[in-house]
């Protein structure tokens, strides 16, 4: 996905390694997992689906279920 901020990089990063500690070895490459956002125009942040529920990162990085 483009345009997502430094800081949800990095916050989909320690999301991704949480996710790879579950499953190993990992289901998806980080690459797969990155294309699995969805945007939330609304809102400004984005979403993504961990394990049965989702997560939500805003721009600043802060994640919430």
């Amino acid at each position: 996905m483009e345009g997502l901020t430094k800081a949800q990089r990095h916050a989909l990063k320690r999301i991704y390694d949480r996710m790879k500690d579950w499953d190993n070895p990992p289901k998806m490459t980080y690459l797969e997992f990155r294309r699995t956002v969805v945007p939330n125009t609304l809102f400004g942040c984005i979403m993504v689906p961990f394990g049965s529920m989702w997560l939500g990162v805003e721009s600043d990085g802060h994640t919430h279920s």
